[in-house]
């Protein structure tokens, strides 16, 4: 293919769809577009089809991948990056793990499966967990360190970690053997799944420790330190390697993604790495003209307001904004000028304005920069 159509359009779901949805949409155009199931003309449209989705479902049931993918489209993701299947995973290994959970629903094979751990008992990977951080937009801009408080698994001081009671051991399982897995015929088909005794841990814990209720790890708080780099934006994700849930049977550990969340600023609103402002200015320096101060990230700066400016005017003053973590230079600052109409006039002021307006109007169009073009609109309005 010539060019590379959007994942989501590949697997036909919404740029909102969950996992569950993706992987659904997967497995249909998998079974459809296999190589094993199309022979003949139609076979090499058919891999490349296969292929096309696979690329897709990989990228977007990656979390990492699939936020990069979100923000920059294919060139935020590598499209070379392959697993540690290699080019074997086009083959049928692809398809079955495609399928893998369907296989799950026919024989009771448990998901989640990492490999085998000693004495051929199966591990399985934790899984990921997810936090919400919510920081101001100048910590955002600056970066900054941060601690956060999130739930940790230990081992149990009671049973050490066996998960018995104290003076009892836990004994192997008869079912499977210590192997954590059984075999299961259903015609052609021979499966692996999950002990249903042991539940893939190879021991049955004859009495359980009542601190840990057998699982051999109790529930705690940790304190980890995060580094939030400069210029992070407002959902943008920091991954933990391994401070996600444990795995089982000595699997390994899944990973914490800090989501951020900027809060709402009171003066600036954030476009990548531009900001945006919108300034005051009172009608007679408007008017008049002068200079004024506008607050940036770092300080004051000055604009000089020239005579007669008007309402919406727009004023940039560069590299004023926010250097992006992707980015070499920092994004502008754009001041968004706001004529204000004075209130709560006294008698004499507003004398002075209406003497103003008529000295104003005797000078004709000249004073009002759009009033003629507009007198002229609703003249030809009026007049259709």
């Amino acid at each position: 293919m010539s060019s590379k159509r959007d994942y989501y359009e590949v697997l036909g779901v919404p740029k909102n769809a969950s996992e569950e949805e993706i992987k659904k949409a997967y497995r249909k155009l998998a079974m459809k577009h296999h190589p094993d199931r199309n022979q003949g003309d139609s076979a090499k449209t058919a891999e490349e089809k296969f292929k096309e989705a696979k690329e897709a479902y990989e990228m977007l049931t990656d979390a990492q991948k699939r936020s990069a993918y979100d923000q920059f489209g294919h060139a935020g993701v590598d499209p070379n990056m392959r697993g540690p299947g290699g080019a074997g995973a086009e083959g049928f290994g692809g398809f079955a793990e495609a399928f893998g959970d369907i296989f799950g629903d026919m024989f009771g094979q448990q998901r989640g499966r990492a490999g085998a751990g000693a004495g051929g008992r199966q591990v399985f990977r934790g899984s990921d967990l997810s936090y919400a951080m919510e920081i101001t937009l100048e910590e955002a801009a600056r970066g900054k360190d941060a601690q956060i408080r999130i739930p940790s698994w230990e081992a149990c001081d009671t049973c050490h970690g066996s998960g018995a009671k104290p003076g009892t051991q836990p004994k192997t399982c008869t079912t499977c053997n210590g192997q954590g897995a059984v075999q299961m015929r259903q015609g052609f088909f021979s499966v692996q799944q999950t002990c249903p005794t042991c539940r893939g841990t190879g021991k049955i814990i004859p009495e359980p420790c009542t601190a840990c209720h057998g699982q051999g790890k109790i529930k705690k708080q940790k304190t980890l330190e995060v580094k939030i780099p400069a210029g992070i934006d407002d959902g943008m994700r920091i991954r933990s390697v391994g401070n996600g849930e444990p795995g089982s049977n000595g699997g390994p550990p899944g990973d914490l993604y800090i989501e951020m969340r900027i809060k709402k600023h009171d003066i600036f609103e954030r476009d990548g790495g531009d900001l945006h402002c919108t300034v005051p200015v009172s009608f007679i320096t408007a008017a008049l003209g002068g200079e004024i101060e506008v607050p940036t990230l770092s300080g004051k700066a000055a604009i000089d307001i020239p005579e007669g400016t008007q309402a919406g005017k727009q004023f940039r003053l560069r590299g004023k904004g926010i250097k992006g973590v992707r980015e070499s230079y920092p994004g502008d600052l754009y001041c968004h000028i706001a004529v204000e109409t004075p209130v709560k006039l006294t008698e004499h002021q507003r004398k002075l304005l209406r003497e103003l307006e008529d000295s104003l109007r005797k000078g004709g169009g000249k004073h009002s920069p759009s009033g003629d073009s507009w007198t002229d609109r609703l003249k030809k309005f009026f007049s259709a």
